[in-house]
């Protein structure tokens, strides 16, 4: 309730940043590469990639330096990976559900989405996005069966650098809200986890988002890859790290 009167309080102000905002980012383009495909060697992987601009790599030149490529580099010396990237700029989370439901039904190892952003800057409520969120995970597993699925929490975007206040604080409040109850959710099953984007302790690092302030970078991709790879390693362990064990 208090988000709500909080939003009706400053729509007013909210449209004018927003044109600002607008007038004022640079509008990157995805990356260029090819976004499916088959890499590695070891033990065999399937990986899709689900989401918005940040899982399509919106904020670097090509694919090799956004999360795909950071990911198959982190991973194909262990398995021999197939990847499928179903991303697209701009997308909120019943964009994504009408994009899953046109793809074929077959099985996948890991699936790794990101998608909040745009649900967010449309004001979509928190337990209204959570009743999404359920419905793409419910539809995920029962298309691809995964071992494992990651879906990345929603960024603070109180603290990216494009956003004004107080649009920045209302922001953040969504996707702090949206946070609590995708992370509630996804600790009840069994296959699912949430990975932050804890852009503060990027900063912390020296890792600087893109140009545009919006947008991940080469060095955070990096490092969200990285975090994945954990997961997928302790999840679905290559015959090189069983060897090690």
């Amino acid at each position: 309730m208090k988000l709500k009167i909080a939003t009706l309080a400053l729509l007013p102000i909210l449209a004018l940043q927003g044109k600002q905002v607008k007038k004022n980012t640079p509008r990157l383009a995805e990356p260029i590469g090819e976004r499916q495909g088959q890499c590695g060697q070891g033990h065999p992987l399937s990986i899709l990639i689900v989401g918005d601009s940040a899982a399509a790599g919106v904020g670097v030149a090509t694919q090799d330096q956004a999360l795909l490529g950071q990911l198959l580099s982190c991973l194909e010396q262990d398995y021999e990976i197939e990847y499928v990237l179903e991303a697209k700029r701009g997308r909120t989370t019943l964009q994504l559900i009408k994009a899953i439901q046109n793809l074929a039904i077959r099985p996948f190892d890991v699936v790794i989405s990101s998608i909040g952003v745009n649900d967010v800057t449309q004001l979509i409520q928190p337990q209204q996005w959570l009743q999404k969120q359920q419905k793409l995970y419910s539809i995920i597993q029962h298309k691809f069966k995964p071992q494992l699925i990651l879906a990345a929490s929603v960024p603070p975007l109180h603290l990216f650098p494009a956003l004004p206040q107080p649009m920045a604080w209302l922001m953040g409040q969504y996707a702090k809200c949206m946070n609590q109850y995708l992370c509630e959710y996804m600790e009840k099953q069994q296959n699912m986890a949430v990975l932050s984007y804890n852009l503060a302790q990027y900063q912390a690092m020296n890792l600087q988002m893109a140009e545009d302030g919006f947008h991940p970078s080469e060095d955070i991709y990096q490092y969200w890859a990285n975090n994945m790879a954990e997961h997928i390693r302790k999840k679905i362990p290559s015959r090189r790290s069983c060897l090690h064990q």
